[in-house]
């Protein structure tokens, strides 16, 4: 069992983390190895403390440096759900699962809607977890849409199951994949299907049928990851203190809301983290 998992290693995630760690704390921290894509790919930051005219790839350099630093450790993984239980919270990332008696949600923003049909189909042919759900699918037809070369490994994984995958990227430059996987050039539009997943909608204005569809995004709506959870405008509502409505949780960074500045989400880090010891303390 965890003091606290953090869920996401953006700015936000690394500043709950870092504080967390100084007062040794157990965590759990989930989210990309190699931190925020969102700060590496910043042209110039000017508002940052401490760095002048900085390049992204300069901060989230000095973040990596930070990380090793501090003996911080990530797992490398996507957040799936997040169950509340009793008096602690179960963390699904793959086919794992994690314990910890608090949750710091410092998951960014979700920049993309999801498709017509996705939220009523989730559990019902839909998944956002290759490992989880994989297995249902050996020897079916599957529909994968993947937003990121690093979830390419799970896609290569409902391959070896699946006896046919139509794999749709939102990025250039597909990896090697096997002869089942074709790739689409239409974007999805729509995922068909009364109580349970029959095919996608593509912006062609063709349908292909298919027995599930496989969602590999950055991150997760928050009130799909945590169902519940009270939201305000679309973001995360938290107080100053970055609690969230649900007891043991807080959030911080861009999933509680404008500004989206790194500075921003350092500080609410910062506060999250304090919070959770606070808690932890009572």
């Amino acid at each position: 069992m965890y003091d606290c998992a953090i869920i996401g290693t953006g700015p936000a995630g690394l500043s709950a983390a870092l504080n967390l760690k100084i007062h040794n704390k157990s965590v759990i921290w989930v989210g990309s190895s190699t931190l925020s894509d969102k700060v590496s790919k910043a042209e110039q930051i000017s508002n940052y403390p401490g760095f002048i005219n900085a390049s992204g790839k300069d901060l989230s350099e000095a973040f990596g440096r930070q990380v090793k630093e501090m003996g911080l450790e990530i797992t490398d993984g996507m957040v799936s759900s997040v169950y509340p239980m009793d008096d602690h919270y179960a963390i699904a990332v793959g086919s794992e699962f994690y314990e910890a008696k608090t949750v710091i949600l410092a998951t960014g923003i979700v920049s993309k809607a999801t498709l017509k049909g996705e939220d009523g189909l989730l559990g019902l042919g839909v998944s956002y977890c290759a490992t989880c759900d994989g297995m249902l699918y050996r020897g079916k037809t599957i529909a994968v849409i993947c937003s990121n070369p690093r979830f390419e490994h799970e896609v290569k994984f409902l391959s070896e199951l699946a006896s046919k995958v139509y794999l749709y990227t939102s990025y250039k430059n597909v990896g090697e994949m096997g002869e089942n996987v074709e790739i689409l050039t239409a974007r999805p539009t729509g995922i068909n299907g009364d109580d349970h997943v029959t095919g996608i909608s593509l912006s062609d204005g063709t349908e292909i049928a298919v027995d599930g569809v496989f969602i590999l995004r950055e991150s997760i709506a928050p009130t799909t990851l945590l169902p519940g959870i009270e939201l305000d405008g679309g973001h995360i509502a938290v107080n100053r203190s970055m609690e969230t409505n649900m007891k043991g949780c807080y959030a911080a960074g861009d999933c509680t809301g404008r500004p989206y500045q790194y500075t921003k989400a350092v500080g609410e880090g910062n506060v999250a983290a304090h919070s959770v010891i606070d808690y932890l303390g009572k």
